[in-house]
């Protein structure tokens, strides 16, 4: 019986256009693109987080948010739907296809075909890296859940629902309708 062939980012560049391409492990996963409902709730989210995030319009600027970034963390290759870096940290975007700079945020939008996914692989991996803030949002129950990495392990420091209105780290200098999220 011979050993396992472990996968390299050449894997991840030959993976079809239509599957999300990741690297965990040496183990190369890969998942069908996102739904449009999931896309939906991205963009969403996005389009609320930019203007005083990105460019301080209603809130104190001062991050670099993208959509699913490829990111090259300690021999993993992931795509979280969105991540966000301090510009205290990373000043000019790397004129690069992928960082290598772990994000200070991520948000990964749950579906029923990557949740464990999500969970079980790339949770530990962000933790690894010293990624402060996650957020887990599922459009099929309305729920944004919001962690914070306390030493080697992340902290649920809360779950919201539906239509609720909040102020969630790291982004609390604004309030957040999550009703926002599930319209389309």
């Amino acid at each position: 019986m011979g050993e396992r062939k472990l996968a390299t980012y050449d894997d991840v560049v030959a993976a079809p256009s239509h599957v999300v391409a990741e690297l965990i492990e040496g183990t190369l996963h890969t998942h069908p693109r996102p739904r449009l409902k999931h896309a939906a709730v991205t963009s969403a989210l996005g389009e609320e987080l930019g203007p005083p995030f990105r460019r301080g319009r209603g809130g104190p600027g001062g991050w670099i948010i993208l959509f699913e970034p490829e990111l090259h963390l300690g021999g993993d290759v992931l795509v979280p739907d969105l991540a966000g870096w301090r510009r205290s940290r990373m000043p000019e975007l790397p004129d690069e296809p992928y960082a290598t700079l772990a994000p200070d945020w991520v948000c990964e939008v749950l579906s029923k075909s990557t949740e464990a996914h999500d969970r079980s692989r790339k949770l530990p991996r962000y933790s690894r890296e010293g990624v402060a803030h996650v957020w887990l949002v599922d459009p099929d129950v309305k729920t944004l859940e919001v962690f914070r990495l306390e030493g080697s392990n992340y902290l649920l420091v809360a779950t919201h629902t539906a239509d609720a209105r909040v102020r969630a780290e790291p982004f609390e200098a604004i309030e957040l309708a999550l009703e926002l999220l599930w319209t389309v």
